[in-house]
């Protein structure tokens, strides 16, 4: 069932998101090389306790940790660990914020240190490429405006689009319908309506696109060891311009 939110559950899910972008710019300042995911994990479990607020995946479907926390060649779902990040690599963070049950989801991805011309190329077509769908998220528009848009630029620049795992709506729970491709055809899929609230989160590769799962039954990684970048954002879809709740830079 696709629910619209009232303004009142919006205003709630800003309260969540403006707490969860205090959390990614402080994670900006933690990312270095000789820092593990789990030291990060760890960190974002006392902040959001501090601020009254829970992360949301921690138990979802029985996922142990407050963060996802991807490496190089993971493309979502990696577990924290604690093995050092090296400089050079790679690392995307993604958490969902449960505010008094207003939910905002964002995942970023950080450069360790000094990463070399074509992974910094990487991050940025995929965080231009999260931008691109957004600008479709308009009420009128269709689920395949979004998708076809994120399609064409990043494969347009020399990157494939991962399949396998989809943006979504938010709110009261963590995942609900509809899905966000980040592939598809123009005028294809749902007419999108104000008060939908939703993820857009593409995954581009270096390599191809498919997926393979660790014996963990959670961590995506890419099947020829091709690095994997993703950026996300929770929006609301009003009668013009979609309002992002989870922006950093406002």
């Amino acid at each position: 069932m696709i629910t619209r939110k009232s303004k009142r559950e919006i205003e709630q899910m800003q309260k969540a998101a403006d707490l969860l972008v205090e959390i990614h710019k402080e994670i900006a300042k933690l990312i270095k090389p000789g820092i593990s995911t789990m030291e990060i994990d760890t960190f974002v479990d006392r902040f959001l306790e501090k601020h009254g607020a829970t992360p949301e995946q921690k138990g979802y479907n029985g996922f142990p940790y407050a963060t996802c926390a991807s490496i190089n060649d993971e493309i979502c779902h990696g577990f924290p660990r604690e093995e050092k990040l090296k400089d050079g690599d790679i690392v995307t963070i993604d958490m969902v914020v449960n505010l008094n049950g207003g939910l905002a989801d964002s995942a970023w991805t950080y450069a360790v240190g000094n990463v070399d011309e074509k992974g910094l190329r990487l991050m940025e077509v995929t965080k231009k490429s999260l931008y691109v769908g957004i600008e479709q998220a308009k009420a009128g528009n269709r689920i395949g405006d979004i998708g076809h848009a994120i399609q064409t630029y990043a494969e347009g620049e020399g990157f494939s689009v991962v399949r396998d795992f989809t943006g979504h709506g938010i709110g009261p729970t963590i995942h609900e319908d509809p899905h966000i491709p980040h592939f598809g055809l123009p005028n294809k899929g749902l007419r999108l309506k104000p008060g939908m609230v939703i993820t857009i989160e593409p995954m581009l590769n270096e390599g191809d696109w498919r997926s393979k799962l660790d014996s963990n039954e959670w961590t995506a990684r890419t099947v020829d060891g091709g690095r994997s970048a993703q950026y996300e954002h929770t929006i609301v879809i009003t009668d013009g311009d979609p309002i992002i709740l989870t922006e950093q830079d406002k």
